[in-house]
């Protein structure tokens, strides 16, 4: 069983150690830090029932609508449907804050995360040329709410 909430500063502190091993290493304690304090930014964790994170998502809203700032999950814990509950929380928030809709781009090489969000009625709308280290091209989804 997991539990989501809100990201705190606790949670981020708790995972600082681990965050490029255990999740993902593009995301660093810094970034994540200054998108906690940033009041446009809503970040969520996901728990297990002994409060060990196992993951997070944030989003950033800009006038009407949100982009997706990361979905991560602890690489132990992928494939047990807890980017599909992280989603879902976030399409939850936006739809909460009266948004019109979702924005994403994701690599062209992130299979997984494609389906995810094709699975979420997510829509192709663009691509940006070699966006990922200059070398990887990023797929731009929208999802109206």
């Amino acid at each position: 069983m997991f539990k989501v909430s809100s990201m705190t500063s606790n949670d981020l502190n708790s995972i600082k150690n681990i965050l490029i091993s255990d999740f993902d290493d593009f995301w660093d304690y810094n970034i994540l830090n200054s998108e906690l304090n940033c009041n446009s930014s809503k970040y969520i964790v996901i728990k297990t029932e002994n409060n060990e994170i196992v993951g997070f998502s944030g989003l950033k809203i800009i006038v009407d609508e949100a982009d997706i700032m990361n979905i991560v999950v602890k690489k132990s814990y992928r494939n047990l449907g807890l980017g599909s509950i992280l989603l879902q929380n976030l399409i939850n928030i936006s739809k909460l804050q009266n948004l019109k809709s979702i924005t994403l781009e994701v690599a062209e090489n992130n299979l997984p995360a494609i389906h995810l969000y094709k699975k979420f009625m997510f829509k192709i709308v663009g691509i940006r040329p070699n966006y990922y280290n200059n070398e990887t091209n990023a797929i731009l989804m929208t999802k109206k709410l």
